[in-house]
């Protein structure tokens, strides 16, 4: 009875903020040729003039994962986590991190950035902090591609699980989405913002089992930990790479999801709407 309650005021829940984001989102989705294209357009400028251009935006994400490795599993002597590589079941996590990570730094300061298309009249500024997202989503890609070719290599078959990928990268995307269009127009206000995002951020990677297991937790307090959507999104991950478990059979964590995510879309989608004629006058 009381799992049934849950289910339908979560499903409610749901249903409300997708109604109430939908317009918004479908305004989005009219102009996704000029999103996608700025997207793209993005990451070119991100590292033109360089020598290794866009090969950049692989190099740090991949030290990281080295630096982690060497420090857990050669310092730490970590031993394989259930029997499963540690570099593999560690790379798992990081991926989701990497799109995450650098679609929220980036678009927070996305208005600032594209200020010369935020004071034209005519343009649509709703999409601005999207580019950003997309813009990561596309190295991601590349990266989930990446991250086959290693489990191959190790000779770990690839599995019908995985499609599992598309749905978490999608739950991935649309948080980031949610948070975004709070901190870039948080940021156009209070120029603090970027510093307090960073620290945020930093507090949310050791608050997430990206490097460390969940099962070493108590249970309270592993619990308290799956509250925090990227918990559900790199298990998530995990559970499609490694465990082999369909994410529906993880209902309750899924409504809790969708539930909290949907809300962080729908403050962030109102208080962007609500400031947005303000932007050109700050910047």
């Amino acid at each position: 009875m009381k799992d049934d309650i849950f289910l339908v005021f979560g499903i409610l829940a749901i249903v409300f903020f997708g109604l109430k984001t939908r317009t918004f989102l479908k305004e989005i989705w009219r102009n996704h040729d000029l999103l996608i294209g700025l997207s793209v357009n993005d990451l070119k400028t991100k590292y033109a003039g360089s020598y290794l251009g866009v090969l950049w935006a692989f190099v740090q994400p991949i030290l990281t994962t080295f630096i982690y490795w060497f420090i857990f599993q050669i310092g730490f002597r970590l031993a394989p986590v259930d029997d499963f590589p540690f570099i593999l079941w560690l790379i798992t996590g990081l991926v989701p991190w990497f799109l995450f990570s650098d679609a929220v730094m980036s678009a927070t300061a996305s208005m600032q950035e594209y200020s010369y298309l935020v004071k034209k009249v005519m343009f649509h500024v709703d999409i601005l902090p999207a580019v950003k997202v997309i813009s990561s989503l596309i190295i991601h890609i590349v990266f989930v591609l990446f991250v086959l070719l290693c489990y191959l290599g190790n000779g770990i078959a690839l599995n019908l699980y995985l499609i599992q990928v598309v749905y978490y990268s999608f739950c991935l995307v649309v948080l980031a989405i949610g948070i975004v269009y709070i901190t870039a127009t948080l940021n156009v206000f209070i120029k603090d913002t970027m510093q307090v995002v960073s620290v945020i951020m930093q507090l949310l990677f050791w608050m997430t089992p990206i490097v460390w297991d969940l099962n070493i937790m108590p249970p309270f307090i592993q619990n308290l930990l799956q509250l925090n959507p990227l918990c559900y999104i790199v298990m998530g991950y995990r559970d499609s790479f490694i465990n082999h478990i369909w994410f529906w059979d993880k209902l309750e964590l899924t409504i809790i999801f969708w539930v909290i995510t949907s809300g962080v879309l729908f403050i962030g989608i109102c208080l962007f709407k609500k400031l947005k004629n303000h932007f050109a006058d700050v910047l």
